[in-house]
């Protein structure tokens, strides 16, 4: 957990808000990093964590999350954190087993052209059920769901559609039903000014996530090029209702990732400009 990044976006574990969907997007950099940051804010602020894990294992995250001082086994142990692994259970999927008792969360991968209803399924009976109708050990926040990253829905064959569909049950129910919060990663490959190319349709999946998000935080290289003590320059975009329409407000923050933490601070500002 960033306590920069929690000042610049007023939150804390013990206060934030619920019922938002927190798109976190890259463009020729990494947002990863952003995604450890919440994970440890909601394990922290004692919420039910449901993470999809397409592009890591669990002991990558599981690494990373020590450094910030917050154990993922324990938090599994506890039932605070169901971690669906997808390397796994696409690999279970594609080469079945005669023993298998994975889920079928990944069953799309047999005919993409279904959509990803067993996916969203997987979320929603997670999400709405409390340990198939035993009592929880501990009481538990608000639900949260993490994904990391939705643009391999897109390699392993979904279209823009069924993608943006998922996202857009998955706020229905977690957000609005459940008043918990939705943080999803997406990444865009290629120069900002290929908008109108088809690289595989990430940028029209941006698009279309940005329209759902109550916030964004876009990550990218500094226009400058590589320098050894700035990694990159993120840009937070609040889009609230107010009235009959939307407010939206934007800050731009460059930032350092340490081997614990990250550093945010205003463009220009950094000690090895200074």
């Amino acid at each position: 957990m960033f306590t920069e990044l929690n000042s610049i976006l007023n939150t804390t574990p013990d206060s934030f808000t619920q019922g938002d969907f927190i798109l976190l997007s890259d463009r020729q950099s990494d947002a990863s990093f952003l995604i450890h940051h919440f994970l440890s804010l909601y394990l922290r602020a004692r919420c039910k964590v449901w993470f999809l894990g397409l592009v890591q294992s669990f002991n990558h995250y599981s690494a990373i999350s020590q450094r910030l001082g917050v154990s993922l086994t324990q938090a599994k142990e506890k039932g605070q954190l169901v971690f669906l692994e997808g390397l796994n259970e696409s690999l279970s999927v594609l080469i079945p087993r005669e023993a298998d008792t994975g889920s079928e969360a990944m069953g799309f991968l047999r005919d993409p052209a279904v959509g990803l209803k067993s996916l969203y399924e997987f979320v929603r009976t997670s999400a709405t059920s409390s340990g198939g109708g035993e009592p929880e050990p501990e009481e538990w926040g608000p639900p949260v769901l993490l994904v990391d990253d939705l643009s391999v829905l897109l390699s392993l064959g979904a279209s823009v559609g069924a993608v943006l569909d998922f996202s857009h049950y998955c706020r229905a129910t977690v957000c609005s039903q459940l008043q918990g919060n939705v943080v999803m990663l997406a990444r865009c490959d290629g120069e900002e000014e290929e908008e109108d190319g088809d690289d595989g349709g990430s940028e029209r999946l941006l698009r279309g996530l940005t329209h759902q998000c109550s916030l964004t935080l876009h990550v990218q290289g500094l226009p400058t090029g590589y320098c050894r003590d700035i990694h990159g320059q993120v840009e937070v975009c609040w889009r609230r209702r107010r009235g009959d329409g939307r407010c939206t407000q934007k800050k731009l923050f460059q930032y350092k990732v340490h081997d614990k933490g990250a550093s945010f601070f205003a463009p220009g500002t950094s000690s090895a400009v200074l």
